[in-house]
Formats: C-alpha cells, sequence, structure tokens
C-alpha cells in the first residue's frame, strides 16, 4: 500500500471489539482513531494530539472491526444454494466439479468472479482466505479483481491429481508446473493487499508426491498454505484407505511436509479432529476454519469450538460458500453459536455451548491473526471497521448498551444496515 493510499481519520460512535475471546472493549460514546490505515487506539476523550485529524461523526452508530473469512471457494458462489440434501463426497462430485470445470473459459470466470467480488463488497467481510479453481489465468483474474476491491485475501489456485474427474483433474508434475507459473505471475502484478496462498484441495484428490512438491513450493516461495481436514466421517474414512501409513488425516499432511511449523496453515472444518490430531494442530500454530452452515448442510457434523478455544488452539470463523449457503460472515457469527448450542445438548454435555463474545472473537480477532494484526481497535491493528446503523432495526427501548447493540445487530441484522466499510484505513463502501 502505498501512503497516498492510507487514511488517517477519527470514527466517533459506539465501538465494540474483542478484548480477548472471553470479554469484549464496549464504548457507548467513543473515538476509534486510524493513522495512516492503523488503529491507534479507542477513546472516550479524544486526546489532543488526534484533534487535527479529520472527524467523522457516524451520529452515534454502531462502530465494529471487520470480519474475517478464513475459507471461502470463489468459484463455488454460483450454486450456493443448491444440493443442500446431500452429503459432502456426493456433492462434489454433483456440483463442485462440474461448475469448477467451467473456469478454463476465462470469460465466464470473468463475469462469476465478479458477481463474486460484488458481494463481498457489500457485506462484512474486510478479510478472506479464498479458493480458486485449478485453472491459473482465471485464479490470476480473480486476484486483480479482488485487489482493486479494497478487500485483503488470501487467493489459491487448487491443486488435484488423482480422484477428480477426466475433465477437470491435473497430472502431478503439470499441477506443480502451474502452480509455480502462477506464483511468479503473481508477483510480477505487484498487488498490495492480495497474496498468493497454496492450495492442495484435500488429501483424497493429492497424491503424496503432489502434497510434498506443494510444500516445497510454499517453503521457496515463503506462501502460507490452506486446505480441508475431517469435515466428513465418509471422507475421513476414505483418506484412511489412502493413506494407510499415517495415524490422522493430519499426518497425511504432516508425512507429505504441508503440516509444519515453518508453513503458516489454514485447516478448514476439523469437525471429528481426536485428540491426536488436536495437538498436531496446535504444536503447529495451524489455524482452523470453523464453518458452522456447511458442516450443517453437508451433514458433516458440529465441531467442538468451544474445546478448541479452551485449548488455547487458533479459531477463526468461515462462510465456506458453497457449502456454506450465505457469504454473510454474520450469518456465521450466529450460526456458530446456535451449532455449539445443538452439539452441548444432543450429545456433548461436558463442552459447553459458545458465547456471543467468543463467536464474535472468531470473526474479528482470532480469525484476523492469520493476517497479522488484524481484527481489532487495539493500538497497532491494521484499521478494519464496519459503520452500522444499527438502531434501523426497530424498537422502543432506548437503553441498548453497545454490547446489547451489537448481538442483536448480529441476531437481526444483515448487509443493509452496513452504511460505512473501511479496511487498511481505506474506506471501500
Amino acid at each position: 500500500m502505498t501512503e497516498r493510499d492510507r487514511l488517517s481519520f477519527v470514527l466517533h460512535g459506539a465501538v465494540v471489539y474483542s478484548k480477548d475471546k472471553d470479554e469484549m472493549n464496549c464504548f457507548e460514546d467513543a473515538y476509534a482513531v486510524c493513522k495512516d490505515g492503523i488503529s491507534e487506539g479507542v477513546f472516550t476523550k479524544l486526546p489532543e494530539e488526534y484533534k487535527e485529524l479529520p472527524l467523522i461523526e457516524t451520529g452515534g452508530q454502531l462502530i465494529i472491526p471487520g470480519f474475517t473469512d478464513l475459507h471461502i471457494h470463489a468459484p463455488q458462489f454460483q450454486f450456493r444454494g443448491n444440493g443442500m440434501d446431500i452429503e459432502l463426497l456426493p456433492w462434489l462430485e454433483t456440483y463442485t466439479f462440474p461448475e469448477e470445470a467451467k473456469y478454463s473459459d476465462l470469460s465466464y470466470a470473468e463475469k462469476a468472479y465478479r458477481l463474486f467480488t460484488e458481494e463481498l463488497i457489500n457485506g462484512a467481510t474486510v478479510r478472506a482466505s479464498v479458493f480458486a479453481t485449478s485453472h491459473r489465468g482465471a485464479t490470476l483474474r480473480l486476484m486483480e479483481m479482488l485487489e482493486e476491491s479494497g478487500l485483503v485475501t488470501f487467493v489459491g489456485k487448487v491443486n488435484m491429481d488423482r480422484n477428480v474427474p477426466d475433465y477437470y483433474v491435473e497430472d502431478t508434475e503439470g499441477s506443480l508446473s502451474e502452480t509455480e507459473k502462477w506464483l511468479n505471475e503473481a508477483a510480477k502484478k505487484g498487488f498490495s493487499r492480495t497474496r498468493p496462498i497454496i492450495t492442495p484441495r484435500f488429501t483424497p484428490s493429492c497424491s503424496r508426491e503432489l502434497m510434498t512438491g506443494l510444500s516445497e513450493l510454499a517453503e521457496r516461495y515463503a506462501a502460507p498454505v490452506q486446505s480441508h481436514l475431517s469435515e466428513n466421517l465418509s471422507e475421513i474414512k476414505w483418506v484412511s484407505e489412502l493413506e494407510p501409513d499415517t495415524s490422522s488425516y493430519a499426518d497425511s499432511y504432516v508425512k507429505a511436509g504441508i503440516l509444519k511449523k515453518s508453513i503458516p496453515c489454514i485447516m478448514a472444518h476439523c469437525v471429528w479432529s481426536e485428540e491426536e490430531e488436536q495437538e498436531i494442530l496446535l504444536e503447529n500454530n495451524v489455524f482452523i476454519a470453523h464453518s458452522p452452515d456447511s458442516n450443517t448442510n453437508l451433514s458433516s457434523g458440529a465441531a467442538p469450538v468451544k474445546k478448541y478455544l479452551e485449548k488455547g488452539m487458533n479459531v477463526g470463523l468461515a462462510t465456506d460458500v458453497a457449502g456454506g449457503h450465505s457469504a454473510s460472515m454474520i450469518n456465521a457469527v450466529r450460526s456458530a453459536i446456535r451449532v455449539s448450542k445443538l452439539r452441548n445438548r444432543l450429545f456433548d454435555r461436558d463442552t459447553k455451548a459458545l458465547t456471543f463474545p467468543e463467536a464474535f472473537y472468531m470473526a474479528t480477532k482470532g480469525g484476523g491473526a492469520f493476517f497479522g494484526k488484524a481484527g481489532s481497535f487495539d493500538k497497532g491493528y491494521s484499521f478494519d471497521a464496519l459503520i452500522l446503523d444499527d438502531m434501523r432495526i426497530p424498537t422502543t427501548r432506548e437503553d441498548l448498551s453497545a454490547m446489547e447493540r451489537a448481538e442483536r445487530f448480529i441476531y437481526l441484522g444483515d448487509d443493509r444496515y452496513i452504511s460505512g466499510k473501511i479496511v487498511a484505513g481505506k474506506r471501500i463502501r
């Protein structure tokens, strides 16, 4: 980002953000200060040193950090809401692979990715980790669109060399070669807000040889990695058959060199991760992308997210479009709470349900940590903010606290109540 792109200003309104996973900072009337795109903190009285900065009066609107979507499939946006009555593996065969194969046509990719990008711009998401397809040209075009949008993203060219239909599968060497070409071409673009992320789809579609090669590329190009882990029982059984020398699904990534401390990594789902797998994730600082809507829609289960948080694991929230039917991170927050309640009541009484502060934390500071200092108004964090006209939601109550307003917005609000959106100090709507 150039200096001229950075903004310095003060937002005045009601401010809510996470202190940690258990506690929220709530101010009924405060000033959130942004200097060169970075937060200077939140103050109940504006310090003298910031009084020369432009003051943006929100009229008492609610100001919260923008949300991070840790796992979303851009090409699947076109068939969201379809196939929600079948499980993961047949859903991939019926909907995902046929749709993703279309992105070999750049004109189709252009139209489809334009719709996807516009959806993210208009929603509550400010940062996202995105799966594209195996097509190098289309993936680069998606990166260009997201760079233009002002959002901050990781984008991955998907890799697959087995158990994928002939019309979409890659050969091992071709997949690695195309990925390296893509990494070099992305570097030449000079993106400031869009970075590549190495993306083996998942163990069933990636041979050990392919994943080992991708691990080497990740280290050579200092790129992070994203994939899927322990999402669905049928998938887990399949992995044990494909990789008989492994002790767990996660171990298949360890043996291929994908899961290691030297490579930042996001693993989506982790619905059925047992103790051994949890320790592997914890030891390697892996970020879990919890996708409550997707896990419900595709009959995968309900992840023990509360347990992961209590163990000190990195956990963020995700929409996982199109397994998740909506790209709304507002919806993901409320779904996370509801799903955790069902898990607790139906079969896991020992693990409590998520609280609102925990779910809000995962959507902001928890997931944002994969991007560095993001998801908070603490001093030194990237200034990502949503300005919410939440009092348009009808009520006779005039005594709502800032905390109550934030919770009420999550359960009753949607994108229509977003009156302003700022990413790294730049207003994008």
